[in-house]
């Protein structure tokens, strides 16, 4: 038997064996590693989205928290898992979308060990700043930090991350000397800034409104280019900043050689979750707009986004 027929038969066989592997899945628990610690906005979407998920698919989807290095820990988890399906990615846009021009080195190729599953959500990030600060709107707070130089710190949920990275545009187009502060996920950043060693934050609405609401963090804006219509009373940053934009994808992938089968299932009963009004409702007020698209088209909102983050990484270097 010459090679090309060698090569067929076993790029046949292996389609066969992917066929019957995707109609038994799945069999067995399902694991989705969340590269940051509980009580984060990204643990809180997870676990909205998995309950109702692990009924459509017969299956528990356990959620397992792997935080530490900009989320880089719990997606060379995945990338290295076997790709039958049991494990997958909450991803945010740290591990794969900007790590790869933050860092120097990463344990994973981010473009090549992971096969994209499905979006979920973008998230709405909100400008927080603890109350004994003496500013009332960005116009201030830009005052204030010009005023005095280095003598507020932001917080971000890991580097890379959407808080990280939304900070720090931020800080480039106010033309400010503030200091990131850098935590192993939203739910330890907020701790520091209830607390106040931290001044300020640009995270998700989830994460910062309980506590805005209740008093103890002060609303100053949204990070999006509108308005968002469960935060009527806070105007965009990019009312002060033209062009700021600061919102960010969460989704899901899995492996790199994922079974196509398996995807398109994922994919399915993902947005068919999605397309609940009552999570979708959950996740809006929790300041999160679900996303419903197919996995190519995920694969080129990724490829936007490394490009749009890029270009911000590039000013901040």
């Amino acid at each position: 038997m010459g090679r090309s027929a060698v090569a067929a038969l076993a790029a046949f066989l292996t389609l066969i064996g992917s066929g019957a592997q995707a109609q038994t899945w799945p069999a067995s628990p399902i694991k989705l590693v969340v590269p940051f610690a509980p009580g984060g906005a990204a643990d809180l979407m997870a676990r909205i989205l998995a309950e109702p998920l692990a009924k459509r698919l017969g299956q528990p989807i356990v959620i397992e928290n792997k935080p530490g290095a900009g989320a880089t820990i719990g997606a060379d988890i995945v990338a290295k898992a076997a790709p039958d399906g049991y494990t997958l990615l909450w991803t945010t846009p740290g591990p794969q979308i900007t790590n790869p021009f933050l860092m120097p080195k990463l344990p994973y190729d981010p473009f090549r060990d992971f096969t994209a599953v499905a979006t979920v959500v973008t998230a709405v990030n909100v400008l927080v700043v603890t109350p004994s600060l003496p500013v009332k709107s960005v116009a201030e707070l830009i005052a204030y930090a010009k005023a005095n130089p280095g003598k507020i710190n932001f917080s971000s949920s890991g580097i890379g991350a959407s808080s990280h990275l939304s900070g720090e545009l931020f800080k480039t187009m106010a033309g400010i000397d503030i200091v990131h502060v850098p935590y192993r996920g939203s739910g330890p950043a907020l701790q520091d800034l209830l607390a106040g060693n931290i001044q300020m934050a640009i995270d998700t609405v989830s994460v910062q409104m309980p506590h805005v609401l209740a008093g103890t963090l002060r609303g100053l804006a949204v990070a999006t280019l509108e308005r968002n219509p469960n935060l009527p009373d806070l105007p965009p940053i990019a009312d002060t900043l033209p062009g700021f934009d600061g919102s960010s994808i969460n989704y899901i992938n899995g492996p790199a050689g994922l079974p196509q089968p398996i995807v398109e299932r994922l994919n399915r009963e993902i947005n068919a979750v999605l397309s609940d009004s009552e999570i979708a409702k959950r996740m809006e007020v929790a300041g999160f707009t679900p996303i419903i698209e197919t996995p190519g088209a995920l694969v080129k909102r990724i490829a936007e986004e490394q490009e749009k983050w890029k270009k911000v990484i590039a000013l901040i270097k």
